[in-house]
Formats: structure tokens, sequence, C-alpha cells
């Protein structure tokens, strides 16, 4: 799977010329804006709400000695269960209304990999966000279903450390999958996606990886992560599904 990691990493190398060559820029626009809204109302609900959670986790406190400590910590937790969840739940809403604007960019990439122009398919726009909306829906529930328990682990001493980095591969994992269902889309149902994103899981978390850590980048990062995440997701689905195209 390491190796497959790595696959999912380089993929990025080259991204912004083939979508200059391919003049895939004017594709972006909505999926961009799309981002951007979703991200300040994200970051302003998780300003908002981490105090309260805080205030909540604090009452477990019932002393008096040492409750301003406690609550101190009880607001750094509380913020890091926000940041958590403001990340999961920024990346499958853009991932989801992002798709009918997507798969066109998918479809010209693999066109220009395989050298065939795709027959005409009859899928709606409705249909596409539908698609986009069951996977990551499904994604976000089994997401947060496996970052729950990872969480509690940071409490216990000693192997708590791992928490931060098992819940980074968790959310890599499932932005990765979001970006090569755009490709999937066109050659498999949902159900032979989900089991094909498993086969591949290595490439879903190195391009996942490179998602999650553009999001770190203030303004820039929000903008760019699509258009970027997208087409290296593309070129390496497009390669499994032709091995002929493998290099």
């Amino acid at each position: 799977m390491f190796k497959n990691i790595i696959r999912g990493l380089r993929a990025y190398s080259g991204t912004f010329k083939l979508i200059s060559d391919l003049g895939l820029w004017k594709y972006f626009g909505v999926p961009i804006l799309i981002s951007v809204v979703i991200a300040v109302l994200v970051g302003f609900g998780a300003y908002g709400l981490s105090d309260n959670i805080g205030g909540f986790i604090a009452k477990a406190w019932v002393w008096e000695w040492g409750s301003e400590t406690f609550r101190a910590i009880s607001d750094f937790i509380g913020g890091l269960i926000i940041v958590a969840l403001g990340l999961i739940l920024y990346k499958h809403i853009v991932l989801a209304l992002s798709a009918p604007f997507m798969s066109p960019v998918s479809e010209k990439i693999e066109a220009h990999i395989t050298g065939i122009t795709p027959e005409h398919r009859n899928t709606s726009f409705m249909a596409q966000l539908w698609r986009g909306i069951k996977v990551n829906g499904r994604n976000l529930i089994m997401e947060i279903f496996l970052s729950i328990p990872i969480f509690i682990l940071g409490f216990i001493p000693v192997i708590g450390f791992l928490s931060g980095f098992l819940l980074f591969f968790v959310q890599s994992y499932y932005a990765g999958f979001g970006n090569m269902d755009y490709t999937l889309e066109r050659h498999l149902g949902y159900t032979k996606s989900v089991r094909f994103v498993s086969d591949h899981r290595g490439i879903a978390i190195g391009n996942g990886m490179v998602f999650m850590l553009m999001l770190l980048i203030p303004v820039i990062g929000i903008i760019l992560v699509l258009p970027l995440s997208v087409t290296a997701a593309t070129t390496e689905t497009v390669k499994i599904l032709n091995p002929s195209e493998e290099k």
C-alpha cells in the first residue's frame, strides 16, 4: 500500500500544466466558489461552537480546585473536535456539490490520456449530483464512525499520540475516495466503486493527503484544492482502469 500512497502523491506532479494545456480552469469556477462559501460557513460555525463544546466538557469537572485549568483544557479539546468535524463536513459537502462540475473535467482528462473521446452519456446534472451526495453521504457516516474511537484513543497515555496520525489517514482516504469517484461514476456502479477504491486505498490516501494539507494553506489552499486533487485523482484512476496507459 505504501507504494500506492507514493503514487497518489506523485500524481500531483504536472497537474498545473495538464489543466492549462486542456483549458480546464474555466470548469473550476463554480466548484471554487462552492469551496470558498462552505469553508467560510464551516469556519464561522466552528468559531461559534468551540466555546459551547468546551463548556459542556468542563461540566464533567465538579470540583472547585483545578476548575480553571480543566476549563482551559476543555476549550482546547472542544476546538479540536470542532476542527475535525469541520474538516469532515467541509470535505464531503464540497465533494458532493461539485460532482456535476467535476465530471466533465474528469471526462476530458480521460479522453486526453486514452485518446478516446467518450460517447455521450445520458446522465443529467441531477443524476450526477445525486451520485455525489450518495457517495459522500456514505463516506461521511463511515468517517465519523471511524473517527470517534480514534479520537478517544488520543486520551490514552503513551499511545495517544497515534490518534492524530490515524485521523489524518482516515480523512485522507475519504477525500481521495471522493476525488476518484468523479471518474468511477462513468465506469462503475455505486457498490463496485466502493470496492474499487478499497482495493486501491493507497492511491486514495496519497491523493487525499495532499488534499488535506492544502487546506492548511490560507485562502490559496481552498481555491486550488479541487482543481489539483481532482486532476491528480483522475489521471491515476484512468490508468488503473486502462492498464495499457500505465507507464
